[in-house]
């Protein structure tokens, strides 16, 4: 198991792609701490599928955008296991709405920045002292990062493009400690996010230009994931990792 040891904080870890995380990372072998904002159901599912697999986990509920919310899933994750954190993997973030720029109020630019964004960089500040040398820190971006995004996803394309940067950033302010960051950019990947989001035959347009002709699915990017936070990509740090089906090449 290449993470076996290890303690992995996953925020919104308890459902779609961030569930698959959770589990993946778990059945690697890491002690996992699943976030969750709102749904205690969803984080007590997650963590009995950890639990029958013979996996180690606990559920922390706490809002990514408020500091002291943060600090608390930080210190209960220190308090439950070794002391340290060697994996953090920022799933929280969305689409929430679309709205046009013509139509957009200034509380929901706001609310998406906060919520994609200043998430990412809380939780970073404060698992930071907490992750030795061979850390390994995953950050979810999208394809809107790179292509804009769809109709009026424009304050989340932005968010996302911001978070590219930060990880870029982040590798080189935090290489020197060994402590690699990354992201993973998905596309269509079938979840309840593309549900509420996107129309039918727009996803089937989309999965049917994809060179691989489908749509991914969480389990994929769970993979990802954990082989970026894995020692076989210890020299792996500022990448922003395309998971698309080929829809979309950087």
């Amino acid at each position: 198991m290449r993470l076996s040891g290890k303690v992995a904080i996953v925020t919104g870890g308890a459902r779609d792609i961030g569930r698959q995380v959770s589990l993946k990372l778990a059945a690697e072998g890491a002690k996992v701490v699943v976030n969750y904002f709102d749904n205690e159901g969803d984080a007590a599912e997650t963590l009995q599928m950890i639990k029958d697999a013979g996996g180690t986990a606990i559920a922390v509920q706490g809002d990514m955008t408020k500091a002291g919310e943060v600090k608390n899933l930080i210190q209960k994750s220190l308090s439950a296991y070794t002391g340290s954190v060697d994996v953090l993997v920022n799933v929280v973030g969305g689409l929430v709405g679309r709205h046009l720029i013509t139509e957009m109020e200034e509380e929901f630019w706001d609310f998406l920045m906060t919520v994609n964004v200043k998430s990412v960089f809380l939780t970073t500040r404060e698992a930071v002292p907490h992750m030795p040398p061979g850390s390994s820190i995953i950050n979810f971006s999208s394809q809107a990062g790179r292509d804009g995004g769809g109709p009026g996803a424009s304050a989340y394309a932005t968010a996302k493009g911001a978070v590219m940067t930060f990880t870029r950033s982040m590798a080189k302010e935090l290489g020197p400690k060994n402590i690699r960051v990354n992201a993973v950019a998905p596309g269509m990947i079938a979840t309840s996010f593309h549900d509420r989001f996107t129309k039918d035959e727009v996803r089937e347009k989309v999965a049917a230009g994809t060179p691989l002709r489908r749509e991914g699915n969480a389990m994929e990017v769970a993979d990802l994931v954990a082989y970026l936070a894995s020692d076989e990509a210890t020299f792996l740090t500022g990448l922003n990792v395309d998971i698309n089906g080929g829809l979309y090449f950087s």
